[in-house]
């Protein structure tokens, strides 16, 4: 019932990107495009080029060659700061392991980046708290990491992911390091913050079953997008 294959616009348009580490090619031409509000999936072998095309996509890393437009924004031109100021504020990143400060509570951990923003403690910590309860945790907003479930600790690094109201969030397998109902419910809470939100995400994921659920699945070997599924039927 989540699906959409129409979106409205353009949001986010990658161009021959291409990334070289010594002699080995890990992302080769790749060209793709993602509207506002799309869940999109990349799947494929280890070793396929998927974090370092999500790294690029998400301004981590530098490509040896291609653009990356995100809201018609060419990212690689701006200055270093610059480009660290709009990774900012408008990309989130969610990874497999959580990356959660362990002596800040889980709605401190949440407003970590509107403290780097410059926002203010308790504004920041109002919209952390909002958030917290978005993804179902109001009730452990005190709670450090030590005293949440992976699957909490990981509901709080999307809720950190989402405070600055990006464009698009980036997820490096965030369900890898749960068990098979945790996954499950990470995925069904992307999609409806999609619904309520029309947040954009791309997702990395080595569970087929799950990259079914969302829009589109791209399907990643040897550096290349060498398919599109939707809804698991390959459009080639």
């Amino acid at each position: 019932m989540f699906k959409r294959s129409v979106y409205i616009y353009a949001m986010l348009v990658a161009y021959n990107l291409f990334k070289k580490y010594s002699n080995l090619t890990v992302v080769n031409n790749v060209s793709l495009t993602v509207g506002k509000g799309e869940v999109i999936s990349i799947i494929g072998p280890s070793g396929a080029g998927k974090s370092t095309l999500l790294h690029l996509l998400g301004a981590l890393d530098k490509p040896d060659g291609g653009t990356v437009n995100i809201n018609d924004v060419d990212v690689f031109k701006l200055p270093s700061k610059k480009q660290a100021v709009f990774r900012n504020q408008h990309i989130g990143f969610v990874f497999q392991f959580h990356h959660l400060l362990p002596e800040f509570s889980a709605v401190e951990n949440v407003a970590i980046p509107l403290w780097i923003g410059g926002k203010g403690k308790k504004e920041a910590l109002q919209s952390a708290s909002k958030l917290l309860q978005t993804v179902g945790l109001e009730n452990r907003s005190d709670n450090k990491p030590s005293e949440l479930s992976g699957g909490e600790q990981q509901r709080v690094a999307i809720a950190r992911a989402l405070v600055n109201n990006p464009s698009v969030i980036m997820a490096d397998e965030p369900t890898g390091n749960l068990d098979s109902n945790n996954a499950q419910a990470i995925h069904e809470l992307f999609l409806s913050l999609r619904t309520k939100l029309n947040q954009t995400f791309i997702m990395i994921t080595h569970n087929e079953e799950l990259a079914t659920m969302t829009d589109r699945t791209l399907v990643m070997r040897d550096g290349q997008i060498v398919e599109e599924r939707i809804n698991g039927i390959s459009l080639g």
